[in-house]
C-alpha cells in the first residue's frame, strides 16, 4: 500500500481519463477517414503522423520536465492534446488531419513519458513493479472503457469531439490536488542516445521496438480490417475492446511469471504465441479465442521488455531511459503501419497478421540467440 502514495494516485486517475479518450480516437480516427473516401495508404500516412508525432515528443519530454518540472509538464501536455483533439472538427482534409494528428502524438507521448518516469521514481526497486502493472492495467481499462462507449454513444465526427476533447481538459484536474516534482529538485538527467547505447538493455529497446510494430498496427489498421469485414462502427469497437482486455487480463500473471522464470523466458513465449495467433487469424478460425490470445501476448511484450532495460539504470537515468524505451515504441510504430497499411492496399487485408507474424519472428530470433549471462536480468 506505501507504494500508492496520493501523487501516485492522482496521477492513475488522470492517466485513466486520458486513456479514454485516446483509446475512442485511435479506433474512431480510421473509420472516420474511410467514410470521408479516403485510400487505405492515407488512412495508413495519417496513423503514422500521429507516430511521428510521439517519436518528436518523447525527444523532447526530456527537457520539458528539466525546465518546468512533472506537474507543470503534465497540465501542458493535457492542454495541447485537447487542441489537437477539437482541431480536427475544422476540416477532413487529408493534410491538415496530419497536422492535427501529429501534435496529438506529441502531447501523448508526453503524458506517457512524464506519467512513467513520475511512478518509477516514486517508487524503488521493491515496488516499481507494482506500479508499473498499476500504470499497465489503468492504461489498458481506460482503453477498453473508451472502446466499449463507442456502443453506447454516437460515433459521428462532431458529437464525438466535444466529450472527448472535455475527458481530456478533465484530466488535468487530478494534479491540481498533488505536485510529483518541484523544479528544483530534478536531478541532473542521462543522455537519451547513451541509454541507446546500453548492452546490457538492447533486448529490452529491441522488444520495445517490435511491441511498437505490432501494436501499432493493430491500433491503426485493425478497425480498418474489421470494416472492410463488413462490421458496424459498435462492433468494430467491441473486437477492439476484446482486443485490449486481454492484455489487462494478462498483466498480471504475465508479469509474476517474468519475475519467477525470468523475463528471457517469457519474452520467448509471448513472441512465439503472437506467431501462432497471427498465423490462426490468417485462417479466420474461432477469432474471438483467437484475438485474446492475440491480444495477451502482444499487449504485455512491452513492459516486459520496460522492465528489462529499466533494471540496468541508475534512479537518475530513469527519465532518460524512459524516453529511450518510449522512443524505441514509438520508432516501431511508425514503420509498422506504415509498411502495413501499403501493403494491405495493393495485395490483401490478411497481410495485417502476416506482418505481425513476420515481425514477431525477427524478435524471437535476436532472443533464442544465447545472450550473456552477466547481462540478462534474472529471475527474482
Amino acid at each position: 500500500m506505501s507504494a500508492y502514495s496520493r501523487p501516485v494516485l492522482l496521477l492513475l486517475c488522470g492517466l485513466l481519463l486520458l486513456t479514454v479518450s485516446i483509446a475512442v480516437l485511435n479506433t474512431l480516427v480510421p473509420l472516420w477517414l474511410t467514410h470521408a473516401q479516403l485510400s487505405t495508404w492515407q488512412v495508413g500516412m495519417i496513423s503514422s503522423s500521429y507516430f511521428t508525432g510521439n517519436l518528436v515528443g518523447t525527444l523532447m519530454a526530456g527537457k520539458l520536465i528539466k525546465h518546468i518540472g512533472f506537474t507543470r509538464s503534465y497540465h501542458f501536455s493535457c492542454l495541447v492534446f485537447a487542441v489537437a483533439t477539437a482541431g480536427m472538427a475544422l476540416s477532413l482534409d487529408f493534410w491538415s488531419w496530419m497536422g492535427w494528428r501529429f501534435f496529438a502524438g506529441v502531447g501523448c507521448a508526453w503524458i506517457w513519458v512524464i506519467v512513467e518516469s513520475a511512478l518509477l521514481r516514486s517508487g524503488n526497486l521493491s515496488n516499481r513493479g507494482q506500479l508499473l502493472a498499476a500504470y499497465m492495467m489503468v492504461y489498458y481499462l481506460g482503453t477498453v472503457a473508451g472502446q466499449l462507449l463507442l456502443s453506447m454513444v454516437s460515433t459521428e465526427l462532431l458529437n464525438v469531439l466535444p466529450w472527448v476533447t472535455t475527458i481530456v481538459m478533465a484530466a488535468m484536474l487530478p494534479m491540481l490536488f498533488a505536485r510529483v516534482n518541484n523544479q528544483s529538485d530534478e536531478p541532473q538527467q542521462a543522455a537519451v542516445w547513451s541509454m541507446l547505447k546500453r548492452r546490457s538493455a538492447r533486448l529490452g529497446i529491441n522488444g520495445c521496438i517490435i511491441s511498437g510494430m505490432v501494436l501499432g498496427s493493430l491500433y491503426g489498421l485493425m478497425p480498418l480490417y474489421l470494416a472492410h469485414q463488413g462490421m458496424s462502427d459498435a462492433n468494430v469497437g467491441y473486437w477492439m475492446a476484446l482486443l485490449v482486455s486481454s492484455g489487462i487480463v494478462g498483466q498480471w500473471p504475465v508479469g509474476r511469471m517474468a519475475d519467477r522464470y525470468g523475463r528471457l523466458l517469457v519474452l520467448r513465449i509471448q513472441v512465439f504465441v503472437v506467431i501462432l495467433a497471427s498465423i490462426a487469424m490468417l485462417g479466420n478460425y474461432a477469432m474471438a479465442p483467437v484475438l485474446f490470445i492475440l491480444g495477451c501476448a502482444g499487449f504485455t511484450l512491452y513492459p516486459v521488455a520496460m522492465s528489462w532495460a529499466c533494471e540496468k539504470v541508475m534512479p537518475h537515468e530513469l527519465v532518460a531511459m524512459n524516453q529511450a524505451l518510449l522512443m524505441s515504441y514509438t520508432i516501431g510504430s511508425l514503420l509498422g503501419p506504415s509498411m502495413t497499411s501499403m501493403l494491405m492496399q495493393n495485395y490483401s487485408d490478411q497481410l495485417l497478421f502476416v506482418m505481425i507474424a513476420a515481425m514477431a519472428l525477427i524478435y524471437l530470433v535476436m532472443l533464442l540467440k544465447k545472450p550473456n549471462r552477466h547481462h540478462t536480468p534474472l529471475a527474482a
